[in-house]
């Protein structure tokens, strides 16, 4: 799950379509330095990418009924309120934002929410967009001490199936600090005027991680065939096994001559 690796053009795993490749490979990594976009949250889809425990409280009526329940904000996602008194979803024209809209429900013990309204943000924080069309539904599955989250984002611009995360958090009676407001931007001197981008086939990282890893493009470029484990035996004769991997602690490649083990791509 962790986001601690950036992998630009890593994009196994996506089930992207040719308008979902064209938008992660014309991302540059200096937008996140324009002035506008330095205190620019990540829209909850950061739930399955970012490094953060969660904080869950409970909104109440003055009949004692949850009206909805909060799940506290990162330092880059914004808190979430889950709606639970049955209001419907925004027309569909009204405004996005990097929160989303959320609604939820109960299906016996399972928590399931549906966020919509969603701006243009992140599958991974090498680029990998979702577009403001997509939609996150999440199952909240409680076992003991372990909250689990299985979620899927459907997104009818970029994905060509259903893209889905499972993650788990344990209860713990430390007290952590989660933000409710925006934080502080600040200027990081990117030049007026310029929107940092790549045109198609101008990309000049796109590759990198082929190299790095010798995984062959056809991996990386993503698609909904390679969130499938038989998608290795398509590619079986393209990977080679290297000696030392310099990039994952120094450890070597996974079983079958596959990616160096422990060498994962960021927010999976």
């Amino acid at each position: 799950m962790g986001d601690d690796v950036l992998l630009l053009g890593d994009y196994t795993g996506i089930p992207y379509n040719d308008a979902g490749r064209a938008k992660a490979l014309s991302y540059s990594p200096s937008q996140l330095s324009e002035p506008e976009k330095v205190c620019l949250f990540y829209t909850q889809v950061q739930l399955f990418a970012g490094p953060f425990g969660l904080g869950i409280t409970k909104e109440t009526g003055p009949d004692g009924k949850v009206i909805a329940w909060k799940l506290g904000g990162w330092e880059d996602r914004s808190p979430m309120t889950i709606w639970m008194d049955g209001r419907p979803h925004p027309s569909q024209y009204a405004p996005h934002e990097r929160t989303g809209f959320t609604t939820g429900h109960w299906e016996g013990d399972v928590l399931v929410t549906y966020t919509t309204h969603m701006k243009t943000g992140f599958i991974r924080r090498n680029g990998a967009a979702h577009s403001d069309q997509a939609a996150l539904t999440i199952h909240f599955l409680r076992h003991g001490d372990l909250l689990t989250l299985a979620a899927s984002l459907d997104d009818p611009n970029y994905l060509s199936a259903p893209l889905y995360w499972v993650r788990s958090f344990r209860k713990t009676r430390n007290q952590v600090e989660f933000l409710d407001g925006p934080c502080v931007q600040g200027d990081e001197g990117v030049a007026e005027g310029a929107v940092p981008h790549f045109l198609p086939g101008q990309n000049p990282f796109v590759d990198d991680m082929n190299k790095s890893f010798h995984i062959p493009v056809i991996a990386s470029e993503g698609g909904a065939e390679t969130m499938y484990p038989d998608f290795r035996k398509k590619i079986k004769a393209g990977f080679t096994i290297v000696e030392k991997c310099t990039l994952c602690g120094g450890r070597g490649p996974g079983p079958g001559g596959g990616p160096p083990g422990g060498a994962g791509p960021p927010g999976r």
